[in-house]
């Protein structure tokens, strides 16, 4: 696992879009698995502007989203669909035909899971998965004590991620208590992940995923065995790891080819 620890959220948001952009141009028809949340949002900002004034180019780009909320419609403003366009789809030139997230909506749910996996396998793959850290270790709404090797399929949103993400909601009430997310199964098979996770409320879950034993109690420990994953925190998600500086002895000699800022 690639461990880089920048000085705050902004920073690492900036390095993020950087790795995201580098394979884009690299690749122009990269397939990229997408996050939603306030995590990435500064991401997404820094994108937008590497194609206003950079020139990044995303016309050939295909997207999959990581998960959707049973029950909302794509026109729903809590929906992750409608979140995706007016926070990054909308402000670059992609064709939104080739962007994918789950329905949920659909019904017949279960079918929704398998032609969703379906769907990424017929694109080739993801070459990049994006990914969030939720405080008791989720990744995607693969919650504690899931299968390590789960596909895309409907799950139970836990007390803690319902009161994390109720705000946006005006209530608990009114959050829904399910959602189509991918596997972890699914998520590993990407060829590379980009994790990440910034402020003090991720400080626990990001030394339970990276120097924490592999356990289905904190799901984001299973990008361990993952050939290729990238996690980016700030000082203060990582300031329980017991390898910090050993992290930014790596980062700091790394070879020119190895860095990307």
């Amino acid at each position: 696992m690639e461990v880089i620890i920048r000085p705050n959220a902004d920073a690492g948001c900036v390095l993020g879009a950087k790795v995201i952009a580098k394979l884009v141009r690299e690749k122009p028809d990269a397939v990229l698995g997408l996050a939603t949340g306030r995590t990435p949002l500064r991401l997404y900002q820094e994108l937008i502007r590497m194609h206003r004034d950079e020139g990044l180019d995303f016309r050939h780009v295909t997207t999959f989203n990581l998960d959707e909320y049973v029950g909302l419609p794509a026109t729903h403003d809590q929906s992750y669909r409608y979140f995706m366009r007016e926070n990054l789809f909308n402000h670059i030139n992609i064709d939104q035909s080739r962007t994918h997230v789950p329905d949920g909506t659909a019904p017949d749910l279960h079918a929704e899971c398998r032609a969703y996996e379906k769907r990424i396998v017929a694109a080739g793959g993801i070459d990049l998965q994006l990914l969030g850290l939720g405080r008791n270790g989720h990744i995607g709404f693969n919650e504690p004590s899931g299968s390590l090797y789960s596909r895309t399929w409907i799950k139970i949103l836990s007390e803690q991620t319902l009161r994390d993400n109720s705000d946006v909601f005006g209530s608990l009430a009114a959050m829904p208590r399910h959602a189509i997310t991918m596997g972890i199964g699914t998520i590993l098979e990407a060829r590379r992940c980009l994790l990440l996770a910034f402020g003090p409320a991720k400080t626990r879950a990001v030394e339970r995923m990276i120097e924490g034993p592999l356990a289905a109690i904190c799901p984001a420990s299973a990008l361990q065995l993952h050939p290729r994953a990238t996690v980016i925190v700030d000082e203060s998600s990582a300031s329980g790891l017991q390898y910090a500086d050993h992290y930014r002895w790596i980062d700091a000699n790394k070879l020119a080819w190895q860095r990307y800022d």
